[in-house]
């Protein structure tokens, strides 16, 4: 079996060590640089990965991606799109080879797309390994591998690949690429998701409202887990325009659409907090701790499993008067964080509880 890894780059000097260690048994590596000023391609090169430079404008990442594939050539049996600020874990190619067969077209696998001490946050399947020849990738951002003919798709929780992302890196280019993603296909649901997400990110609260309504209002869209996403957003809109009904009313129908997520619960948690409703803060969080995982897919916010239930429980119980609970649940947040604020709360708290 030819197993090769391909990627595009730019100015990624200090990812390419970390980078080439992680994918020494591919049997190739190709990258198309983009016109890297510092030395990408130089240090890749030194390193025995086959590089192509190219500018591609104007931008896309979709272009710049099919250029990338056609580097490898035909006869390899298995490609391995990793980006360089993405690190296979070892033992890679033993589990791909167990998988794989001649049938297979595209392998999902586990991404560790968020990590905190190196302890995944939050991970989901991605599927950016695939056989050589039927696939293209499509649309300027966010793109998607898409395949010419019927795909047979095997799924591993052992093939693992982390992210390490470079939050230096502008992003700026993302918002104008969904503009254009969704002018070029109005009726494709994720990217309609995806473009209220970036006006929400950008606080273009009524842009970002509009859009996700139509992401809302299209046949496609019946993803549950992004339909309560894009309500749950909505939300946050309404609720930084400082119209709290609204953000209510929207936050109870991403609970009722997808009442097996926490998110949702804890979004409503941080509007009862902010409205000083301390009972109902206790309320939804007692809900969400019900929920003990959330599917394993990108939709999965960080706040839901780590410390925030716990402070948020532990701070509502305090304003009603159980400083049990209250030092019951700050507790188990100090345990997740060990953030001063936390420890400073549970001072006060024990202040409170010796009076």
């Amino acid at each position: 079996m030819k197993i090769c890894v391909y990627a595009i780059a730019y100015n990624e000097e200090k990812f390419v060590d970390r980078w080439m260690d992680s994918i020494k048994e591919a049997d190739a590596v190709y990258v198309l640089d983009t016109g890297s000023t510092d030395k990408t391609a130089q240090k890749l090169r030194e390193r025995g990965a086959i590089v192509k430079s190219k500018k591609i404008t104007p931008w896309r990442f979709d272009v710049a991606r099919n250029l990338s594939l056609e580097l490898i050539p035909e006869d390899f049996d298995v490609c391995i799109c990793l980006d360089l600020d993405e690190v296979l874990l070892p033992n890679w190619r033993t589990e791909l080879e167990k998988i794989w067969d001649k049938s297979t077209t595209r392998l999902r696998y586990t991404y560790n797309w968020h990590l905190k001490d190196e302890k995944p946050i939050i991970s989901f399947y991605a599927d950016k390994i695939h056989k050589r020849k039927g696939y293209k990738w499509k649309y300027p951002v966010h793109e998607i591998l898409v395949y010419e003919g019927t795909e047979n798709i095997k799924q591993t929780d052992k093939l693992i690949i982390n992210h390490y992302p470079d939050n230096k890196k502008s992003r700026s280019s993302y918002l104008p690429l969904l503009e254009l993603a969704v002018k070029e296909d109005p009726n494709n649901d994720r990217n309609m998701h995806y473009l209220g997400r970036e006006y929400m990110y950008y606080g273009k609260w009524n842009e970002a409202i509009d859009t996700l309504i139509n992401h809302l209002k299209l046949k496609n869209a019946v993803w549950k887990d992004e339909r309560c996403a894009s309500m749950r957003f909505i939300a946050r809109c309404y609720t930084n325009l400082k119209r709290y009904d609204e953000a209510e009313m929207w936050l109870l129908k991403a609970i009722n659409e997808a009442p097996y997520l926490r998110d949702p619960y804890v979004e409503m948690m941080f509007l009862k907090d902010k409205l000083g409703k301390y009972n109902e803060v206790i309320k939804y969080g007692n809900e969400a701790l019900k929920i003990k995982n959330n599917p394993k897919t990108y939709i999965n916010e960080p706040f839901s499993y780590n410390e925030t239930i716990y402070d948020l429980l532990s701070i509502a119980y305090y304003y009603t008067g159980n400083i049990d609970k209250a030092i019951e649940n700050i507790d188990i947040a100090i345990s997740i964080n060990n953030d001063e604020r936390l420890i400073n709360n549970k001072k006060l708290f024990l202040k409170e509880k010796s009076i």
